[in-house]
């Protein structure tokens, strides 16, 4: 690597191929692997997440897997911050970042930058988060269109997190998140040399693909990661507690749905998550990503066509 082409970076919906292309180009190159999923970070779910597996994890170094307790609201600073101490090793180690993952606030945020929100204190969030306790989610953005009828309006009403988040920075500031939204910190790949590749496998078989590897996960013991995770007792709206299958698995181990009506929530979670990995791609990544198949990009691999990082 001369330094021409500083990390490559592997976009995709769930499922696609991506930890298959990125540890491909990682022992081709010599390279590291960093994650780039919300939900992989987290060590609670390693089944449930299709985390690389212990032989994978063998033939390359990965970094940010399962580092960050289901008890951490993991936001996309924080995840900043750890990645940048991952890309300034590789570079240092004379390695090639390899970047996967699934979430396109992290690709964005590495890429072009955050927004210059403050964070906000942990006991403002947890009295927002108290006094939306049993609220409906349309009640709770008819109140945040009170206070800031322009944050509002950009938001779903039905988006639970979002309008919290909204809520939590104007408690928090006393001011609309978009009055920060405006300024934007450089992400530690802004300006820099990038491939940028997007997966795009065909529907269909994604779908199948899906479905089946939800089914492997739970033959795997994914239930039992969910046990586990569940008599913790954590926030609800944590993001780990909203990890796709957990919710439904968790009703499960209540009582309150029969195993397989939890597995299809699962597997139907999971299909629309993908559908909308695609539309916010397609709708907020630049014009410099790459679109193409997993098996051309796999090829391209084998024949190192396309992916010269120097």
């Amino acid at each position: 690597m001369d330094g021409r082409v500083r990390a490559i970076l592997i976009a995709g919906p769930t499922a696609s191929g991506k930890s298959a292309l990125a540890l491909a180009l990682a022992r081709r190159h010599g390279g590291v692997v960093i994650n780039a999923d919300s939900m992989q970070v987290y060590r609670d779910l390693h089944r449930l997440t299709a985390r690389p597996s212990a032989e994978e994890a063998a033939q390359a170094p990965h970094r940010l897997y399962g580092t960050v307790d289901g008890a951490v609201n993991f936001s996309v600073g924080h995840y900043l911050a750890e990645a940048g101490g991952a890309l300034r090793e590789a570079w240092e180690a004379g390695r090639l970042p390899i970047v996967v993952g699934g979430t396109g606030l992290y690709f964005m945020g590495l890429t072009e930058g955050l927004s210059a929100i403050p964070p906000v204190p942990d006991a403002v969030r947890a009295a927002v988060r108290a006094e939306a306790e049993g609220c409906e989610t349309s009640d709770l953005h008819a109140a945040l269109a009170r206070r800031d009828p322009d944050g509002a309006a950009r938001l779903d009403p039905n988006d639970r997190l979002r309008v919290l988040r909204a809520l939590e920075v104007l408690s928090a500031t006393g001011r609309p998140i978009a009055a920060f939204q405006a300024a934007r910190r450089p992400g530690p790949l802004t300006g820099l040399p990038c491939t940028k590749l997007f997966l795009t496998p065909d529907r269909d078989a994604l779908r199948a693909r899906i479905d089946a590897r939800f089914l492997a996960m739970m033959a795997a013991g994914a239930l039992d990661e969910v046990r586990a995770l569940a008599d913790r007792g954590l926030d609800p709206m944590l993001p780990v507690m909203r990890a796709h299958g957990v919710p439904g698995l968790v009703a499960h181990l209540r009582g309150e749905v029969p195993y397989d009506e939890a597995v299809a929530r699962g597997q139907a979670d999971t299909r629309r998550y993908a559908k909308r990995q695609v539309t916010w791609f397609r709708h907020q990544a630049g014009a410099d990503w790459r679109w193409l198949a997993p098996e051309a990009a796999m090829a391209g691999v084998d024949a190192g066509t396309w992916d010269d990082p120097g």
